[in-house]
C-alpha cells in the first residue's frame, strides 16, 4: 500500500520497541473541557486495548523528536492530547500547506454562495487586472479553477522539482507573485499532469478574494471561522518580503485543525449548521488525479491505509514539517499531527503512529 512507502524513509526514526527499563513511563491524562465546542473523554471509555498507545507516548516523552502534539477526536470526542517541546494548546501553529485543504473548503463555499459560478470557469474571468505579460500562449486562456486545485494548470510550476520555474523557493524572491506566476511558460496542456505547484493555490486566493470583494482572511473568518467558533488564528508566512494576503498561511491550534477535520467527517455539518453543501466535501475530498503515484483529490489527499488486512481510507491535509489533518470516516475518527520536522523526512512520523498505533487500536 502506498502509506507503507511512505513511512519506509522514516523506519529509522520508529523507536516504540525499544523501550529502557530506566524510561518513565507514560501517564495518561484526560484531555481538558475548555468550552471551546469539544466534548472530552477519558481513552479507557474506548473500551480498547492501549498497550500500543501508552508504549508509543513513553517513547516520545523520553526521545527527542520533532512532533509538537498529538490530538485523536474519536465519535466527536477528544480521547487523547499531548503536546511537546514547549507547545501548549492555546499556541497558534504554522499550518504550512495544510492551509491549502482548508482554502478548497474556502472556494466551496464561494460557490456555494455565488461568489463563483463553476470550477470550471477559467481563471481569467476572475482575475481582474492579472493577465499573462510573458510566455503567451493560447493554452493559458483553457486553465481553469479546477486547473489549480488538481494543481495540473500546465505551467512549469512544480515545488517539488528545483529546475521548475515556478518553484515556491524562486517565486518568493519576486515582486509580484501572481504576475509571475501567470508568466511562467506552459509545458503541458491544461489538465493533462499535475505537479505540486503552491502558486496556483495563492492564485486559488487571490480569486475568492476578488470574486467575493473581500480578503482571503476576511471571507474566512466570516463564512468558514465564526461559524466553527475558531478565532485563535492568524496569517503570516516566513518569507521576509512583504507577502499579499492570498499569498499568507494560517496559524492555528491543534484543536481548531480538528473541527476543520471534524467538518469533512460530517460532510460539510457543523453543530447541526451546514458551513459548506455536503456535495462540495464529496467532490472535493474524492480523487481527481495522481501526485507521485498518490490519490489527489481538490487540495486534499486520498491515502489508504491497510490494516488487520483491511482497507482504511482517508482524506488528509498535508503540511511541511509535520502539519496533518487526516481524517478516517469509516472509525468516524479525525487525528490532528503537528511538528517542526521541516524539509525532512521525518516528518512522515504521524503515518507510521497511525499505521502502527492507532488504527490497530481502533480496528477489530
Amino acid at each position: 500500500m502506498m502509506i507503507k512507502k511512505l513511512a519506509t524513509s522514516v523506519i529509522f526514526i520508529l523507536f516504540f520497541c525499544t523501550i529502557c527499563h530506566s524510561q518513565i513511563k507514560y501517564q495518561y491524562s484526560e484531555p481538558k473541557d475548555l468550552n471551546d465546542e469539544w466534548k472530552t473523554e477519558n481513552l479507557k471509555s474506548q473500551h480498547i486495548d492501549t498497550t500500543r498507545i501508552y508504549k508509543m507516548f513513553t517513547q516520545l516523552h523520553n526521545n527527542k523528536h520533532k512532533l509538537h502534539s498529538v490530538l485523536l477526536v474519536k465519535n466527536n470526542q477528544i480521547i487523547i492530547e499531548e503536546y511537546f517541546n514547549g507547545h501548549v494548546v492555546d499556541k497558534p501553529h504554522d499550518l504550512r500547506s495544510t492551509t491549502k485543504s482548508i482554502r478548497s473548503i474556502l472556494l466551496g463555499i464561494a460557490i456555494d454562495k455565488g461568489f463563483i459560478d463553476s470550477i470550471d470557469d477559467p481563471i481569467s474571468k476572475y482575475l481582474k487586472n492579472k493577465i499573462p505579460n510573458k510566455n503567451l500562449d493560447d493554452r493559458k486562456e483553457k486553465i481553469t479553477i479546477k486547473h489549480l486545485v488538481t494543481m495540473s494548470t500546465g505551467l512549469d510550476c512544480n515545488d517539488w522539482d528545483k529546475k521548475s520555474k515556478g518553484q515556491e523557493d524562486k517565486v518568493y524572491k519576486k515582486k509580484d507573485w501572481i504576475q509571475y506566476t501567470l508568466d511562467l511558460p506552459m509545458i503541458n496542456e491544461p489538465g493533462t499532469v499535475s505537479n505540486y505547484c503552491s502558486m496556483g493555490v495563492v492564485i486559488l486566493a487571490e480569486i475568492i478574494s476578488q470574486a467575493s470583494g473581500m480578503s482571503i482572511d476576511n471571507f474566512s473568518e466570516k463564512y468558514l471561522f465564526s461559524p466553527l467558533g475558531i478565532s485563535n488564528i492568524s496569517w503570516g508566512h516566513t518569507s521576509d518580503k512583504d507577502v499579499i494576503a492570498s499569498g499568507k498561511r494560517l496559524y492555528m491550534t491543534s484543536r481548531d485543525m480538528a473541527k476543520i477535520g471534524r467538518l469533512i467527517l460530517h460532510n460539510g455539518i457543523f453543530n447541526e449548521t451546514q458551513i459548506v453543501s455536503k456535495k462540495w466535501i464529496e467532490e472535493s475530498t474524492s480523487p481527481k488525479t495522481k501526485i507521485t503515484g498518490i490519490d489527489y483529490c481538490y487540495l486534499w489527499w486520498n491515502i489508504p491505509f491497510k490494516i488487520n488486512g483491511k482497507v482504511i481510507n482517508s482524506k488528509i491535509a498535508t503540511g511541511n514539517g509535520g502539519q496533518y489533518i487526516m481524517v478516517f470516516p469509516k472509525l468516524d475518527m479525525v487525528a490532528v499531527f503537528t511538528g517542526g520536522a521541516y524539509n525532512s523526512q521525518e516528518d512522515k512520523l504521524p503515518f507510521a503512529i497511525l499505521n502502527d498505533v492507532f488504527l490497530p487500536t481502533f480496528v477489530n
